[in-house]
């Protein structure tokens, strides 16, 4: 870590209210095949538990995942301190005694979209729909080469087709949809209002952490997981790297 580096973590760390929101598949866990079998590290989780337990510090989880999935992966049950925005931030969850957050509710309507694009990608290899709350997952992590383009194509084409309003998200080797349409660039700014949060410090890996990113206000430090085009100040390798950066905060804080 160079002294450039340090001295900006430093001056985040040192803020009265800091809010830690982190992305979790690739940031805090590393990409599986299987979306289930994702786990934070053993020292991403311990990072977590010492920032969460740091005084003025807010440690939240901000995913594509459906809460009920999100809750599972992340090993997080009724008594955490974390607060998890799931879907984007189209659902919640907060610690007891934590400020509400208005959840809009809605119905997409029986438009057989899901039922439609699994049709589709039934057709190719390794292909494979992941239901969500609010829409769906095309996931082509284990396709042979060549074959992820096509899928993608097969499956923009129905929901073109049967429901043009719904967000579409790319990322590495999945291809969401959705019929709401909350980002993690809302998620983060509903976490520092409830929070009350002076800096945010938000963590990365992705096209849809780019929004998040993107939205950062002087003061605050975004992280990028891995390569890529990024809107962030800090790009580090990979898991491992993060958990040390957010180590670093922790000892700042405890300090």
């Amino acid at each position: 870590m160079t002294p450039a580096i340090d001295e900006r973590i430093r001056e985040v760390a040192a803020a009265e209210n800091l809010l830690v929101a982190l992305d979790f598949d690739g940031t805090l866990s590393p990409l599986v095949a299987d979306p289930m079998a994702a786990r934070a590290t053993p020292d991403a989780k311990r990072a977590l538990e010492r920032l969460a337990s740091c005084r003025g510090v807010t440690v939240a989880l901000v995913s594509g995942r459906s809460l009920v999935d999100l809750r599972i992966i992340a090993e997080h049950d009724d008594d955490s301190p974390f607060w998890l925005a799931g879907s984007h931030g189209a659902e919640w969850w907060r610690p007891a005694g934590a400020p509400p957050v208005d959840e809009v509710v809605g119905d997409a309507g029986d438009t057989g979209v899901a039922v439609a694009a699994r049709a589709a990608a039934d057709g190719f290899e390794g292909a494979w729909i992941e239901d969500k709350q609010f829409g769906f997952a095309l996931h082509t992590r284990t396709s042979p080469d060549g074959v992820e383009p096509r899928a993608q194509r097969a499956v923009d084409e129905v929901v073109e087709r049967l429901a043009p309003d719904w967000r579409r998200r790319g990322g590495k080797h999945v291809l969401e949809f959705s019929w709401r349409h909350e980002g993690k660039d809302g998620a983060v700014a509903e976490l520092r209002a409830q929070t009350g949060a002076d800096a945010v410090i938000f963590a990365g890996d992705d096209v849809t952490d780019e929004d998040a990113l993107r939205s950062l206000e002087p003061g605050d430090l975004g992280i990028r997981v891995g390569p890529g085009d990024t809107a962030a100040a800090l790009t580090v390798a990979d898991t491992p790297e993060l958990a040390a950066v957010l180590t670093r905060v922790a000892e700042l804080r405890a300090s």
